[in-house]
């Protein structure tokens, strides 16, 4: 394997588990609701998964309970943002503080202990005679292949059918949809549920396929990448995917360079990935100022039935 086909592997490693968190935020963004505590959601989803896969040593009961946890953290996230028409900017905050907090407690006792193979990869030998591709798709892991069809899905659902129109109207205008009989209050909570899930998966496979060993804070900021990477997709699925990429192509050269024997010392290597996310994101702000910035008009604004904007 060449070295930009290594490149492109490691990349597409380092990328889906931010893939899986964009994807999660920008459904629960589209529905009108900011979501600030993507990191909390990664973290506890990876010491879930790690806890369990440890002592039961099941995949599948290790996924399960991963979408049992962040979805009643999705739900708690709801039930302030949607019943009780808290500040989304401190809950969000308050969701990955606590995030934080408790998974660094609950995952003391398996600090530092490997899980490496947990997650079965589709070997399809037959691609690899494929120019450019073959070498590349032919020995992914199946969270890689499940998060290439959850774009793909969500870029359908949003764009494509009524329920993604319902979510659209939700996100732009609550009010005008709660007049056409649209359920906000169900879209909402159903949207943070699974987008919450959805980060809490991308948790699991940072820890399960990429970096198979709990330590605490082990997603480095990710969560915040994620926030940053939504904006930067303009909430849209499609971008997603090649924004996470982006991000996890800058983190694998970084690697790269530690692995030639660079003096330059490991600490300002890990910082490119996110310096050049800020760069872009500042250059995009500056390029796009008098254009729309593509977010749900409503976002970060309460609901309130019969209440006068």
């Amino acid at each position: 394997m060449d070295t930009i086909t290594q490149i492109i592997v490691s990349a597409i490693s380092s990328g889906t588990p931010l893939l899986l968190a964009v994807l999660g935020g920008i459904l629960i963004e589209r529905s009108g609701i900011m979501q600030l505590g993507a990191e909390g959601l990664m973290l506890m989803g990876a010491v879930t998964s790690c806890l369990v896969y440890i002592h039961t040593g099941s995949l599948v009961l290790a996924i399960l309970c991963v979408l049992a946890v962040s979805g009643v953290l999705g739900l708690l996230h709801g039930f302030l943002c949607v019943t009780l028409h808290a500040n989304q900017v401190v809950c969000g905050l308050a969701m990955t503080i606590f995030g934080a907090g408790l998974s660094a407690y609950l995952g003391k006792p398996v600090s530092g202990h490997p899980l490496v193979g947990a997650v079965p990869k589709l070997n399809m030998p037959w691609l690899e005679p494929v120019p450019v591709i073959g070498k590349i798709f032919a020995h992914m892991d199946l969270f890689t292949w499940l998060s290439f069809v959850l774009v793909l899905a969500m870029h359908l659902f949003i764009h494509r059918t009524s329920w993604g129109l319902h979510l659209r109207a939700v996100g732009g205008n609550p009010a005008t949809a709660d007049v056409m009989g649209i359920p906000v209050v169900a879209i909402r909570y159903g949207c943070i549920i699974i987008g919450s899930m959805l980060i809490g998966i991308g948790g699991a496979d940072l820890l399960l396929v990429y970096t198979p060993t709990w330590n605490e804070g082990m997603t480095s900021g990710r969560g915040w990448i994620a926030v940053a990477l939504i904006i930067f997709a303009r909430w849209n699925p499609i971008r997603a995917l090649v924004c996470a990429y982006f991000f996890g192509i800058l983190d694998s050269l970084g690697f790269r360079v530690q692995l030639i024997g660079s003096h330059i010392p490991s600490y300002f290597l890990k910082m490119i990935p996110y310096v050049v996310t800020i760069l872009v994101l500042m250059f995009l702000g500056w390029r796009n100022k008098n254009k729309p910035s593509g977010a749900p008009e409503a976002l970060g604004v309460p609901y309130i039935r019969e209440q006068r904007f």
